[in-house]
């Protein structure tokens, strides 16, 4: 029996006492309505029901009336079948953005209601306070995240997913596969946010190598021995900011644990395997509704992003190494030799200090200060003689 039916018919079997008292003179109107916990008006509107229609009349008729607003039968069922045949294991929130997709109109409570009353869907306790969370920066640009996630996020395979987050909206800039996070990977991310929206002012990170050179295990991170990640930040003015622990990487840990419950099922709802056409669906499908879902309004109206009008990005987010020249005008570098072109500049670079570029693809270039000497493949052999070949 429901709670409320339980309260009317106490209520009934009340009234019927106090009745009897006040016609009995016993109790006062206003008496014998202290003891239901009504108003003196409402007490007499009782003995008018009561007296026209019996104990009958007192019953509270939206228990026994359908409502109006009442969703259909077939609807209902429609709605729990499409969960159980293609979302079972879906939590509620991810279903319901397929819902909508898909035009259903009912509100998020009435999908919830309808999949815990059948036992599709557990009921879940609400989570305690745990503390409270830190404010969001007031402008986007201020400051993004950038996280890899390493999952088995296609049965049998582990890929890290690496995501560049804005702190003031939660949006996601940039988001791809790759099959192991590293100084390439956050490049990329990196180049792609700031060929969308211009250059940002800081950027948050854990200590992961590629990031930050850590010169006692579990200490501090160095301010002044840079990584190559960090040498280019620093050639780009962002400034850089070291997460210590998980918590203080809440919110991009947060969004890691909705990546690792929907990402996981919309790849096998769609029969993905591949790396490459995963990379797609997430840039052509799961990017822009998740950002519709879960991009937030920034605390205060404007940005921080400048847009970006200087050097190729190419050959500041790429690595870079110090050689010196060697007697017979070539730069050793991990095995190879890189052969220097004759050009107009110089006879030779002899005993000269340059910078041998590599780029995320591998391939490689020579620098001799702001000037480009030479490019080459992943093997290096000169390009230019390739092509003249």
């Amino acid at each position: 029996m429901r709670w409320t039916e339980m309260l009317q018919e106490i209520r009934e079997m009340r009234f019927e006492e106090v009745y009897f008292g006040w016609s009995e003179s016993r109790l006062s109107q206003e008496e014998a309505a202290q003891v239901l916990g009504v108003s003196d008006r409402t007490f007499r509107r009782y003995i008018d029901r009561y007296e026209e229609g019996g104990v009958e009349g007192l019953s509270d008729k939206r228990l026994t009336q359908a409502s109006f607003r009442r969703a259909p039968v077939d609807e209902v069922m429609a709605v729990t079948a499409r969960y159980e045949g293609r979302y079972r294991g879906w939590n509620v929130k991810h279903f319901y953005s397929w819902y909508q997709r898909d035009g259903g109109q009912r509100s998020y409570s009435w999908v919830k209601n309808t999949l815990q009353a059948r036992g599709l869907v557990a009921k879940v306790s609400k989570r305690g306070v745990h503390r409270k969370r830190r404010e969001r920066s007031p402008f986007p640009g201020m400051m993004l995240h950038q996280d890899g996630s390493k999952h088995e996020w296609v049965s049998g395979k582990k890929w890290d997913l690496i995501v560049t987050m804005d702190d003031a909206t939660n949006e996601h800039y940039s988001m791809f596969f790759v099959e192991e996070e590293g100084t390439a990977s956050s490049f990329q991310g990196v180049r792609e946010v700031i060929v969308q929206k211009g250059l940002f002012s800081c950027l948050y990170t854990d200590r992961g190598s590629h990031y930050w050179y850590t010169p006692k295990e579990g200490g501090k991170v160095s301010k002044t021995q840079l990584t190559q990640f960090g040498r280019a930040m620093k050639h780009l003015g962002i400034q850089m900011i070291a997460a210590y622990s998980p918590e203080a990487r809440g919110r991009s840990e947060r969004a890691f644990e909705t990546h690792q419950d929907r990402l996981v099922k919309e790849l096998a709802l769609h029969g993905i395997t591949d790396m490459d056409v995963a990379n797609r669906y997430l840039a052509q499908v799961y990017l822009p509704a998740f950002n519709a879902e879960f991009m937030q309004p920034a605390p205060e109206e404007g940005s921080a992003f400048v847009p970006w009008k200087g050097e190729n990005l190419d050959d500041i987010l790429c690595e870079q190494d110090e050689r010196t020249v060697s007697a017979d005008n070539c730069v050793s570098f991990e095995g190879m030799k890189l052969q220097i072109p004759a050009d107009r500049y110089r006879c030779h670079y002899v005993r000269v200090k340059v910078r041998v570029h590599r780029y995320p693809d591998g391939a490689l270039a020579i620098f001799h200060g702001p000037r480009k000497l030479a490019d080459y493949d992943q093997q290096g052999t000169l390009k230019d003689l390739k092509k003249a070949a």
